[in-house]
């Protein structure tokens, strides 16, 4: 799944203190870490914003990659 405005498929997730995590969006639109031992516990997984471009947004307001 990629950014609908630049279409990569980086993006990442703050929590409260502003800290960031490396995600990707799966086929069923679900936040999953870059970094599978890393927990998103924290992590405000509603918003993710995209590491190429200014897009930030709902997950589900992802694309699929063709």
């Amino acid at each position: 799944m990629v950014c609908p405005q630049c279409k990569i498929a980086a993006f990442f997730v703050k929590n409260e203190e502003g800290e960031r995590a490396l995600v990707y969006i799966n086929e069923q639109k679900k936040v999953v870490p870059k970094y599978p031992e890393q927990s998103l516990d924290g992590f405000d997984c509603s918003i993710v914003y995209c590491l190429g471009c200014s897009w930030k947004g709902s997950p589900k307001r992802v694309i699929a990659r063709y």
